[in-house]
């Protein structure tokens, strides 16, 4: 997969650093302890066995469910088992929903049963199932367009179709109708909401994922499409009839707060305990699949990485703090806690990374650390070289996911970059489980993060310099 022709163009156009050399306070002991944990991370299974438990013995991990609270556990005693010094869980609060079931029929001019999910935070259709005719866009802004009171009565439909890309921007210019597209349709008098479904695959299963209400705006139900079913709705529109469509949701909507859990491990450094080196991930995923890739792969990653320098004869002198976010799905509650826990203060969180997107190898560092510290990761990046990952021209990020949150707060990041092409593929989907998952590129990016910690924990640089 890095000999691809699309790897290589982007490769050249980032810098791409080639000699081994290191700061002078990396010594020839912390670059052969790299060498072993590379050699380590790439040939050893344990974060993908850590993907088959999570997946076989908790399964899917929606927040409010009691497979969620059940994950909780598992990550404390798995962390246990592969040698954190220190575990302990950070409860808050956050939202509940229920999906309940949904059935979607085209009932004129044609009949046809659709495949669909409700999005999360939907509202439901209540006792009587809605029955409207479908008015078409192009695209969101194409919906904010539209005269008031156009849709009155109406399912308002946006048939944005998703591109697929290597680094997933195209997830970018489709997510927004999926977030805001129910209120948007509500203010013009729509009933319900639809759109195709935010994924690059052509399989018959719909992606869920988060939406928001407006504040003021009538609550109207909302659904994503599977790819193939919104073509079959695009193919029966073109014949200028008008398409009437059945829905019955059974969402909850909000159904109160349920009480989550971020789940916190520690290797513990050996001379600066207080200085903390951030691995993240998010533990929670949505009720279909087994949340195999999003983010079972960055729980096997984290936990690997962490158990590996663990087990060095020499800890490294800062300390290595794993973090298993919760509640990530439904608006990064757990990492917004974890920050508020801290009155905003990031002062002792030296640099983090987090594992939430991509099934492929990495192939990109991107920095976002301080002018001085950025020599050092230039450094770091010509190790990572002959792994085929190139640095970023680019020194602004703040880390993914839950990790931002931390970031904005003023912890320096990095994000590795991975082959994100088929991601979006089971992303959301029933689709997201065991055997969707590279082993190889596992293994690969495994060692990546694990070197990244080891590095980021012994090497002594100040990142915010």
């Amino acid at each position: 997969m890095l000999n691809s022709p699309s790897l290589r163009l982007i490769a050249a156009t980032l810098i791409m650093c080639t000699s081994p050399a290191f700061a002078d306070s990396f010594t020839q002991t912390h670059r052969d302890t790299l060498n072993t944990l590379k050699q380590q991370a790439s040939e050893d299974t344990l974060s993908y066995d850590i993907v088959e438990s999570l997946t076989t013995e908790v399964g899917a991990r929606l927040v409010g469910t009691p497979a969620s609270d059940k994950s909780e556990q598992w990550a404390a005693d798995k962390m246990r088992e592969l040698g954190f010094d220190k575990v302990w869980l950070e409860e808050s609060e956050a939202t509940l929903w229920e999906r309940g079931n949904s059935t979607v029929t085209m009932v004129a001019p044609y009949q046809h049963s659709l495949v669909a999910l409700a999005l999360g935070n939907s509202v439901g259709t209540g006792d009587t199932p809605i029955r409207a005719d479908v008015v078409r866009f192009d695209s969101l802004d194409a919906l904010k367009a539209a005269a008031p009171g156009s849709l009155k009565g109406k399912i308002a439909y946006v048939g944005f179709k998703m591109h697929r890309h290597i680094d997933g921007r195209g997830y970018g210019e489709a997510v927004g109708a999926r977030v805001s597209g129910a209120s948007e349709a509500a203010k013009k008098g729509a009933v319900a909401f639809i759109l195709r479904s935010v994924g690059t695959d052509s399989h018959r299963v719909a992606h869920t994922g988060v939406m928001n209400y407006a504040d003021d705006v009538k609550r109207i139900p909302a659904l994503a499409l599977s790819n193939p079913d919104a073509d079959l709705l695009d193919n029966a529109l073109k014949r200028d009839k008008p398409v009437t469509l059945s829905l019955d949701v059974g969402a909850s909507g909000n159904a109160g707060t349920t009480t989550i859990a971020n789940v916190i491990g520690e290797i513990t450094g050996s001379k600066y305990p207080e200085q903390v080196v951030t691995l993240g991930a998010h533990l929670d995923s949505w009720d279909v699949g087994t949340g195999a890739i999003d983010d079972g792969l960055g729980v096997g990653i984290t936990l690997a990485a962490a158990h590996y320098i663990s087990q060095l004869e020499q800890r490294p002198e800062r300390t290595i703090r794993v973090i298993l976010f919760a509640a990530e799905e439904i608006g990064l509650a757990g990492a917004k806690d974890y920050v508020a826990r801290r009155n905003n203060d990031m002062s002792n969180h030296v640099i983090g990374a987090e594992w939430d997107f991509g099934n492929g190898n990495i192939y990109r560092m991107e920095p976002g650390v301080g002018p001085v510290a950025l020599n050092d990761i230039r450094d770091f990046a010509n190790y990572l070289a002959p792994m085929g990952i190139a640095l970023a021209k680019t020194n602004t990020a703040k880390g993914q996911s839950d990790m931002s949150a931390l970031g904005h707060a003023g912890q320096p990041a990095v994000n590795f970059n991975p082959d994100g092409s088929d991601y979006f593929d089971v992303h959301h989907t029933h689709d997201d489980t065991l055997d969707k998952v590279n082993k190889d590129a596992l293994k690969h990016n495994t060692a990546v993060y694990t070197l990244f910690a080891y590095f980021a924990a012994a090497s002594g640089v100040d990142f915010r310099k």
